[in-house]
């Protein structure tokens, strides 16, 4: 049975979780933003290389992928990614990041738990690598660079991924949050929604702190179309539909007695329809063009994500396995407000796709927060400063949902899809 060979390849997480461990304590404390990941990937390529995989690196820049045929059968392809943010961590761990980015000034963190994702596919890799006889076919190891901006799975596929693997029957990756360390959590649809970041610059007239008469005063213009902008979601959005819009950044000015010339803003807009997005998108501008700037305001979009809309079929296999090895600790998740690149890769190799959540908080911790109904306040989500998976048992759900996933397809006695 497929469960057999399942468990014989996990068989062997028990000797490999210190090794994991230390994977991750390692990329935690050295970790590097997106497209700078020259040690991340050299790690990376040096233990796949040592368990027989053909790698290729330097794809898109820093991206790695790893190759292993094992006669023939369906080609698996899992997705980490390599890259952390720019966030001075606060966490006190005994391994938490001093590093900085290449500039040597900025500081970097992996707050988005990237470290994580890596070091479960590389167990995962080990894992299977070490069991030949437990599967067959082919699995495609895939580490991408600079997910945070939304550029690395393009940058992979410009410089031509598509040419240099076989074409999968499957792509897949997971993605850790602040849930209860131990949980899996899989939705078929959509699951994760699009992702645009805009800046805007509204122009005004300079003058005199004590002359704001002499002025058009950006600030002013700025805090109207902050306040404008809020009402989008709340009156022109159905109430059916999901979006939701931040203003994360606004920045006019360097002294208190001089008007400026001109504010920025940094704006950011998720949706999980592609039809809301574009209505959502279509307000920004209207209502910043509405802004009374004297000269006409610069709007450009930084940075794009797709929806990430798992494939019925595939999500439904995939779950189906892992209720039968994590049982009730396998769910349905809600839909994700985050965002993700992932399904650039699936779309451009023409392969079905699913990628699922575990969670990563401390048993103890969650269910207190959980009982005295302070989850959002005390629980650190991705991206904060504070955010510090617990090691066990994120790590080894990490491990055994890549190959538990993998084995789907993989498993000997399992016919290709």
């Amino acid at each position: 049975m497929s469960g057999d060979a399942t468990t014989a390849v996990l068989d062997g997480l028990a000797g490999i979780r210190s090794g994991v461990e230390e994977w991750y304590r390692d990329l935690h404390a050295h970790p590097e933003l997106g497209f700078e990941e020259r040690r991340t990937s050299a790690l990376i390529t040096g233990n796949l290389r040592r368990w027989g995989f053909s790698v290729t690196d330097g794809i898109g820049g820093t991206g790695v992928v790893g190759l292993l045929a094992n006669g023939s059968g369906p080609v698996v392809l899992l997705r980490a990614e390599l890259d952390a943010l720019p966030v001075r961590e606060r966490t006190g761990l005994s391994y938490a990041s001093q590093a900085t980015g290449a500039d040597g000034t900025q500081a970097v963190m992996h707050a988005c738990g990237h470290d994580v994702h890596m070091a479960c596919l590389l167990g995962a890799a080990r894992l299977l690598a070490e069991t030949p006889g437990a599967w067959r076919g082919t699995l495609i190891v895939l580490f991408q660079p600079s997910e945070e901006n939304g550029a690395g799975a393009r940058a992979m596929i410009a410089d031509g991924l598509a040419d240099r693997i076989p074409t999968p029957d499957v792509v897949m990756a997971q993605h850790v949050f602040h849930a209860l360390a131990g949980y899996v959590g899989t939705r078929p649809g959509p699951f994760l929604p699009t992702a645009d970041t805009i800046r805007v610059v509204l122009h005004g007239r300079g003058a005199h702190g004590s002359k704001p008469e002499s002025s058009v005063d950006p600030v002013v213009l700025a805090a109207f179309v902050v306040l404008r902008l809020q009402t989008i979601v709340a009156r022109e959005v159905p109430a059916a539909d999901r979006a939701v819009l931040t203003v994360g950044s606004v920045h006019a000015g360097e002294a208190a007695n001089v008007i400026p010339d001109s504010a920025e803003l940094l704006i950011n807009v998720r949706a999980f329809d592609e039809d809301v997005r574009a209505r959502v998108l279509e307000a920004v501008t209207r209502m910043v063009q509405a802004s009374g700037s004297p000269r006409e305001p610069e709007i450009e979009r930084l940075t794009s994500f797709p929806p990430t809309v798992n494939d019925h079929e595939v999500t439904e296999r995939v779950t189906a396995a892992f209720k039968t090895h994590f049982g009730e600790a396998a769910r349905t998740s809600d839909p994700l407000t985050p965002s993700d690149d992932f399904s650039e890769i699936p779309r451009a190799l023409g392969a079905p796709s699913t990628l699922w959540v575990i969670g990563s908080t401390d048993p103890v911790a969650y269910t207190a927060a959980e009982q005295t109904g302070t989850l959002v306040r005390d629980i650190p989500d991705n991206h904060s400063p504070f955010f510090a998976p617990v090691l066990q048992p994120t790590l080894d759900t990490g491990v055994s949902a890549l190959v538990v996933a993998a084995m789907t397809w993989l498993a000997s006695d399992t016919s290709p899809s």
